[in-house]
């Protein structure tokens, strides 16, 4: 069942439209993954899906009824208050009234696991995204639009995210580049290619499939077009030897396929990256002995690391967010000292440094400044290269790259970072959080160029597909400092994971023999009780479907009295717990003989 529909939609802010007459249904129960380059359009479809901005051209029908919701990429620059305050500001927002704001929050803390009295700017990047999740769920919508959900968080907070959405059962718009995160939720793919929306109704695995089949038949296509618009140019140029009405009709056709050729919208580029890559290094690149650092007042982050990095290593650090990935990368590059231990950097070491933060990028001078400073050239592996041309091949057109960084986008930052970085000879690379805001096709040329590379790479990253494809081993932060070195990326970390023991099944440390007892019987207290259990079991599951009555009574919540709402839910929980450990006990009590 459709519950919306896009109909001959453009959409275009002075530039090329981002939207050309495009046509889209989005059924109930969809988890729709859309995908498209960095610039596209996704989140400006995403906020015309909401109803944010107006559109040029087409309609936007609905279901009666529909309401969508809106999870931005970023979170808010203010946060007011505890989580509780900004939800029920976001609810005011709509038209919630108090009663009703109240009910909802105090459901959805439990559900998503809130902590309601914290301010957000205390939490965890997690936590704080299931804010942003909660504040739209308060609406109770029925299409719920989220952009970049993953941005931010660890890969323990990325998997939560999954399973939470998986539970909640409602119909997903998503953008989304964690291949991992769209392999697991999508239950279809729609592109946004060069305005137009090509939709697959498939997992992500299917659409890499069917995604080449189309490019390729798109390249047949053009490939015939451009020759037979090649051989009427050679015509025409010829003469027309006769004013025969056929050669007439001929060049009409002629001004057509010249036409048709203008108006083509072919794709954006490929990034085409290349390091710069500096001699050889020494065989031990990096070798610490007990490496310990802790800031003052504060458990150590890292504690008693024995590490050894050779030549051509290729090392992911895995671990939650804050657990010192990042003070370790520092440690290597000499930006910070140990507080114990020792660090021996091997010989005829180049290091090049990709910072998450992005602070090497100065916001108020532009692409070009950045890179070269008032330069017209970069020397790239010995060669001299006009700054355009480089610029270009990580898809700056020359009018981008003297814009203010200020205004770039995530991905195009990243970018920039990047084409920075590859100027630079260098043996040992150090990336903390490259896959950032790069859309899916940069990340697999990142990728092949790393899987090419001859010297060593340290990589941290949250994106699963990126570790899994690229590393040779990881180093895994398991908490209070202790880091575990493994062989190969995330998903072989997961399968060499001891399972957790369960408590209830303790292993002896010796074997204890059997004795004979003789068996246990029922106290005279145990049978009085065993007695009166049916009667406590009746007396509890009459209350509790009192207590359903009460709180589906319309009335209730008419009356406006939100102390008896809170009161009949307190209630309702705490006889739920008591009914389940009344049937525990009498469980226990019924196996043994009397």
């Amino acid at each position: 069942m459709n519950i919306l529909s896009l109909n001959q939609v453009s959409l275009a802010f002075g530039g090329p439209k981002l939207l050309d007459a495009v046509n889209l249904q989005i059924e109930a129960g969809d988890r729709i993954c859309l995908l498209g380059r960095n610039g596209a359009g996704k989140s400006s479809l995403m906020r015309l899906l909401n109803g944010d901005i107006s559109l040029d051209a087409g309609e936007i029908q609905r279901r009666q009824g529909v309401h969508t919701a809106y999870v931005p990429q970023d979170f808010p620059a203010h946060w007011p208050g505890t989580v509780r305050d900004y939800l029920q500001q976001s609810g005011q927002a709509h038209g919630l009234d108090d009663l009703t704001l109240q009910v909802r929050i105090d459901q959805l803390a439990g559900r998503l696991e809130l902590l309601l009295d914290e301010p957000p700017t205390d939490l965890s990047g997690g936590q704080q995204r299931r804010t942003l999740l909660a504040a739209a769920l308060i609406l109770e919508p029925d299409l719920i639009l989220l952009d970049e959900p993953t941005n931010h968080l660890d890969i323990e907070a990325i998997i939560k995210l999954e399973e939470l959405l998986l539970r909640l059962g409602k119909t997903l718009v998503f953008v989304s580049h964690d291949r991992a995160f769209a392999r697991r939720l999508a239950t279809r793919i729609v592109e946004l290619d060069r305005g137009h929306l090509h939709d697959y109704r498939c997992d992500y695995g299917t659409f890499l499939e069917r995604r080449q089949d189309v490019l390729h038949a798109e390249e047949k296509a053009w490939e015939r077009f451009d020759q037979k618009l090649a051989e009427e140019e050679v015509w025409i140029r010829k003469g027309i030897k006769a004013r025969r009405t056929r050669n007439m009709g001929r060049v009409r056709d002629l001004l057509k396929l010249r036409e048709e050729r203008r108006q083509r919208r072919d794709r954006i580029g490929k990034v085409r990256l290349n390091i710069d890559e500096a001699q050889r290094s020494g065989r031990m690149v990096v070798e610490t002995a007990g490496l310990s650092f802790a800031y003052p007042d504060n458990p150590p982050l890292i504690d008693n690391l024995d590490l050894r990095i050779m030549r051509g290593d290729r090392i992911g650090l895995l671990g939650p967010n804050g657990c010192g990935k990042t003070t370790l990368l520092k440690l290597l590059t000499g930006e910070l000292q140990p507080t114990a231990g020792t660090l021996r950097l091997g010989t005829n070491l180049e290091i090049a440094y990709f910072d998450q933060l992005r602070e090497q990028l100065d916001g108020d001078r532009s692409v070009k400044q950045n890179l070269a400073d008032d330069h017209d050239q970069v020397i790239i592996n010995g060669q001299p290269r006009h700054i355009y041309g480089y610029l270009q091949d990580f898809l700056f057109t020359p009018e981008r790259a003297r814009t203010p960084v200020r205004v770039l986008s995530g991905g195009e930052k990243n970018r920039l970072l990047l084409a920075k970085l590859f100027t630079r000879p260098a043996n040992l690379l150090i990336l903390d959080e490259p896959t950032n805001d790069l859309d899916m096709e940069t990340l697999e040329l990142l990728e092949e160029l790393l899987l090419d590379y001859q010297g060593t790479v340290l990589l941290v990253s949250h994106d699963r597909s990126f570790i899994n494809n690229l590393v040779t081993s990881s180093l895994v932060f398991t908490g209070n400092g202790r880091v575990e070195e493994v062989i190969g990326g995330y998903d072989d970390w997961l399968a060499q994971k001891p399972a957790p023991r369960a408590d209830t099944e303790p292993k002896p440390k010796t074997p204890v023999p059997a004795r004979k007892e003789r068996p246990r019987k029922l106290t005279f207290k145990e049978k009085r009780e065993l007695a009166e259990l049916p009667l406590t079991i009746e007396t509890l599951e009459a209350e509790q479907a009192e207590l359903h009555a009460t709180m589906a009574d319309p009335g209730l919540y008419q009356q406006g009295n939100s102390e008896k709402i809170t009161a009949a839910q307190h209630r309702l929980e705490t006889v739920e717990k008591e009914l389940e450990a009344t049937y525990g006990r009498w469980q226990e009590l019924e196996q043994i003989p009397e």
